[in-house]
């Protein structure tokens, strides 16, 4: 299969929404990117709708039609029938007139290959006598019973699509010319790749649409009925039905709209539950006008069944029916690439996953598969990866995050802009002597700390760091830092115990009182001391020096 769904891996942001709404998983994820696993894919483009970053594009043709205009063939336009839808209410002779000025040399509808198709279907149904037909003109679903339901493939009518009919119809009566498809359908770019030599190029209406703008070509609203157009009914639900005579014997008739609900159908068809009906399928819900690539911001359930409806008439379109051995495709089984597990490297991969048990397996599809154990099955085949879990990452973080909070030594408590209390380790309930955390969980925090630093935080949006804190209550101090978390509305608050640290602190600072008070008390018994002695001096020299002044004047009278 041609790549003609791709990835712009610089977009992919790893959401899943793409896996999410494939309906056969046929995206695989690497290195945090999705790739299409193009042996499964069955291009019906609802990643591509889906995809909220635009991260999938489709090839452009615009290119290789340019080329084939520039040769000396002359091209025409296949235009799909929904047309009219796209650009609203544009008739196909306002079409004509836009794309012969890019160089075509004319403009028919397919669904003048539509009418060729239902006569055929027509024919299988009375000459052939099958059991089940099942319509072949969606390629998706083609796709699908091919690669997913090999046992319907019997009952897959191996009749062309309207678009290869119809470029089929138009090489006959316009020997050597190309042909091109543009139409809403990014799977009819692959259905004319495989059978080759009859479509030669599909351009969708974003890519006309763009070319139109280039050229500045401007699409006037005129609408030209004609009744012989019933076939133009192809691109709604049950479309196909509406233009089929319907009147086979014993036959039911049934349309079938959306991938769901054509593989239920599918798997009722390999089981055995229905008999005698042919069956109208379409991968998209409401049909082509439902299509991936109708311009993404036009989709009109409603306004655009009605413009088909209004514009298609009341009978066939006069075309030549062709031999039936002309109009048959080869349609065969496709083997896909990926392996199925055993039942025991299933367990292995779920028990990765953190699923030990059934009750474990919570099948809530966030990876993007129905069930862990499809997950499981893509692990295997190398498209999915166990991270790919929410529950499990969930799991991992909420562990790794316990482990860290319950074996740190320092307390952690979290409130939120309440004030309460949102979260508390096992460290902070040591430290404030309770009995689980469940006993604070969702109280105001003045249960257990003072809110002041909190409401401090909260109101100047400035951090607390290493306040000393005396917690009175559990006779404890703490350095105490908040932090807010703004983005959460969140205030975080870290205690330190620094009891023994403080009552260490306090044993030195009162030792070293008591060695200053020592040392006063000695400094001031020895200035007594000396104040003793030099009062004793100082009354002996005195009466010493009376004693002599006595002496002197008692020899100088003599």
């Amino acid at each position: 299969m041609a790549d003609f769904l791709k990835l712009k891996k610089s977009n992919c942001k790893n959401c899943y929404k793409c896996i999410r709404h494939c309906p056969v998983k046929s995206i695989r994820f690497s290195g945090n990117q999705a790739h299409i696993v193009g042996n499964e894919c069955i291009l019906c483009g609802r990643c591509f709708v889906v995809c909220p970053q635009n991260a999938k594009e489709i090839t452009d043709a615009t290119e290789t039609v340019k080329v084939l205009l520039a040769g000396d063939d002359p091209v025409y336009v296949s235009l799909a029938p929904s047309f009219i839808a796209n650009y609203d209410d544009v008739g196909i002779e306002e079409m004509r007139r836009a794309l012969k000025l890019l160089g075509f040399a004319d403009v028919e509808e397919t669904a003048i290959g539509a009418t060729i198709v239902k006569r055929e279907y027509e024919r299988m149904l009375h000459e052939d006598k099958r059991d089940i037909v099942i319509s072949s003109c969606c390629h998706s679903i083609n796709l699908m019973i091919q690669k997913y339901f090999p046992g319907a493939l019997q009952y897959l009518a191996n009749v062309q699509s309207p678009m290869l009919a119809h470029c089929a119809d138009i090489k006959r009566r316009h020997p050597g010319a190309k042909t091109v498809f543009i139409g809403p359908c990014l799977a009819k770019k692959d259905e004319a790749d495989y059978y080759k030599g009859i479509t030669d190029a599909v351009m969708t209406y974003d890519e006309l649409t763009r070319w139109l703008e280039a050229e500045h070509i401007t699409l006037e609203h005129r609408v030209d009925k004609t009744e012989a157009s019933r076939a133009r009914l192809f691109p709604t639900t049950g479309g196909i039905l509406k233009t089929m005579a319907c009147d086979e014997p014993g036959y039911s008739y049934i349309a079938l709209d959306g991938i769901e609900n054509c593989m239920t159908a599918l798997r009722d068809i390999e089981a055995g539950k229905v008999h005698n009906c042919f069956i109208e399928m379409s991968a998209c819900v409401g049909s082509c006008i439902g299509g991936p690539v109708m311009e993404k911001n036009h989709h009109e359930p409603v306004g655009d069944y009605i413009r088909i409806n209004r514009y298609a008439g009341k009978e066939d379109f006069d075309v030549a029916q062709p031999a039936a051995s002309s109009l048959h495709k080869s349609i065969v089984y496709i083997e896909k690439e990926a392996k199925y597990p055993s039942e025991t490297e299933i367990c292995s991969i779920l028990r990765q996953m953190g699923k030990f048990k059934p009750s474990d397996e919570l099948n809530c599809g966030s990876c993007g598969y129905d069930s862990c154990r499809a997950k499981a099955v893509a692990i295997y085949q190398g498209k999915a990866d166990v991270s790919m879990c929410l529950p499990f990452l969930k799991d991992r973080a909420e562990s790794f995050s316990d482990n860290v909070l319950n074996n740190t030594l320092n307390g952690i408590v979290v409130v939120n802009d309440k004030l309460e209390v949102q979260q508390i380790n096992r460290a902070a309930i040591k430290m404030m002597n309770l009995r689980a955390a469940a006993d604070v969980l969702g109280e105001p925090v003045v249960r257990i700390l003072d809110p002041i630093a909190f409401l401090q935080v909260q109101n100047t949006g400035r951090s607390i760091n290493d306040q000393l804190t005396f917690l009175a209550e559990y006779n404890r101090y703490v350095e105490q830092t908040i932090v807010n978390d703004s983005e959460n509305h969140l205030l975080i608050c870290f205690l330190r115990d620094v009891t023994e640290e403080q009552m260490q602190r306090e044993k030195r600072e009162q030792l070293n009182r008591k060695t200053i008070e020592t040392a006063d008390n000695v400094v001031e018994k020895q200035m007594r001391i000396v104040q003793e002695i030099a009062s004793l001096l100082g009354e002996t020299a005195a009466e010493t020096k009376i004693a002599l002044t006595k002496l002197k004047e008692s020899i100088g009278n003599e």
